[in-house]
């Protein structure tokens, strides 16, 4: 095993906006892995907005804190029986929820990091959320999101897509990028649908001005989109009928909050919609991407973690939501498959060890992040867990953050894409190299 055991804010920026990173010091010193084909990875980011609970997702059923801690919303201890946890080692087990990822995880491509998250805590979701998405703790003024940042790495010859959120800041900056809206919309052109209203646009905007130029660029990508899912839908439409009952399903049993927590709930979302379309979301991804092999980096996320008030525990209104993540997740494999594909699957911090008055839990610091790809040293997790024991606990509240997010995001850049030491250090400017971590990727 490799580990031990004990207001996101949208900008829009200018061209030349650079990083303060020009003097960054030489922290990685780090090879890129044997065998690496760094022209060849594809990465696809899920971003879960509102900040899941990672103790539910990854249970940690051997701590006996965990069930005193929990005493209403703990998943049961894995048996083996329906509604328990699923083992997954002597130490952690899967929500049942989450079965449909339990494959990953005994094939050897799904492996967790169970404690990691900001380098320190920032319990506003949308600081956090900005935060992570420029990989610069503390930073709140315009900044290029770091997924931007790679994908002006290889001479330009990668290109970026996001799919649902309309300005992403962890897509922002001077490389251009693919931008698709959410569910049945992206096959629609919208007013370009109209002969008559895309010409008089593209009159419009005729000129030789960088305005014009990038009115038709876009409008060009999404006739051209909207044209090559609609063909994929074609080709489909039988197999997504045939996953829709399973996957609308999943919601049943998610109990109804108050208007005041839906509010809540939707603010914390900061733009991200409920998972329940994260597979159709996922499959358009999958085809855009397959289609153009320039396009190698991607963007998807999904709202609706945020649950102070009935959470519910093996069912109800978490599961649901991890269970039409898990959807999600199992189309995003089926098409991100090849060998140096990885799925980074991250929140901007996880919840309390222990619930509150309302059978819920509240804002925290350290939370599983999750990794998926056939370079992965899956069926295990990784770096440092010290347990539920209140004296462990950050603040005697939440589960540390014993690696930063960025050093488990330098892993699979520096293995998937080959990013050198000068490229890790304007993607994740202030981040060092974290050795406990080196186990992540396989060496091929």
């Amino acid at each position: 095993m490799q580990h031990t055991v004990f207001s996101r804010r949208r900008f829009f920026l200018a061209a030349g906006s650079a990083l303060a990173t020009a003097h960054a010091p030489q922290i990685w010193a780090q090879p890129a892995p044997a065998g690496a084909r760094p022209e060849s990875g594809r990465l696809v980011v899920v971003f879960l907005r509102g900040a899941y609970d990672g103790l539910s997702a990854l249970v940690p059923y051997a701590d006996a804190d965990y069930y005193s801690l929990r005493p209403n919303i703990a998943i049961a201890a894995p048996d083996g029986s329906a509604l328990t946890a699923l083992k997954l080692d002597n130490t952690f087990a899967l929500h049942p929820a989450l079965s449909p990822l339990l494959p990953l995880w005994q094939q050897g491509v799904l492996g967790f990091v169970p404690a990691a998250g900001l380098p320190t805590p920032n319990r506003s979701h949308f600081d956090a959320q900005y935060q992570m998405e420029i990989a610069q703790s503390g930073k709140t003024s315009a900044a290029p999101g770091w997924l931007n940042q790679v994908a002006t790495f290889n001479g330009g010859a990668t290109s970026a897509i996001g799919v649902g959120e309309a300005n992403p800041a962890i897509l922002a900056g001077r490389a251009a990028v693919k931008l698709i809206p959410r569910g049945q919309a992206a096959q629609r052109t919208g007013v370009l649908a109209n002969d008559t209203t895309r010409q008089a646009l593209l009159d419009l905007y005729a000129g030789d001005d960088k305005l014009g130029e990038a009115f038709r660029l876009g409008a060009g990508s999404r006739m051209q989109s909207a044209q090559e899912l609609s063909t994929e839908k074609m080709a489909s439409e039988s197999r997504r009928l045939a996953a829709m009952p399973e996957a609308a399903a999943r919601v049943d049993g998610a109990l109804p909050g108050t208007q005041a927590q839906n509010a809540q709930m939707l603010a914390a979302s900061n733009g991200a919609a409920d998972p329940v379309g994260l597979q159709l979301d996922a499959q358009h991804l999958g085809t855009l991407m397959r289609n153009d092999r320039r396009l190698r980096i991607g963007f998807l996320s999904a709202g609706g973690w945020d649950t102070h008030a009935n959470q519910g525990h093996a069912t109800g209104q978490l599961a649901g939501r991890l269970g039409n993540l898990a959807t999600g997740i199992t189309q995003l494999r089926r098409d991100f498959s090849e060998p140096d594909d990885v799925i980074v699957v991250m929140s901007e911090f996880g919840r309390t060890a222990f619930e509150n008055g309302s059978r819920g839990t509240d804002h925290g610091f350290g939370n599983t992040l999750w990794v998926i790809g056939n370079r992965i040293h899956g069926g295990r997790w990784h770096g440092q867990w010290t347990g539920l024991a209140q004296g462990n606990l950050n603040d005697r509240r939440d589960i540390p953050a014993h690696h930063d997010y960025r050093a488990v995001l330098a892993q699979v850049l520096r293995g998937s894409f080959g990013l050198p030491d000068s490229a890790l250090a304007t993607v994740l400017p202030g981040a060092s190299w974290d050795t406990r971590l080196d186990g992540l990727l396989r060496k091929a």
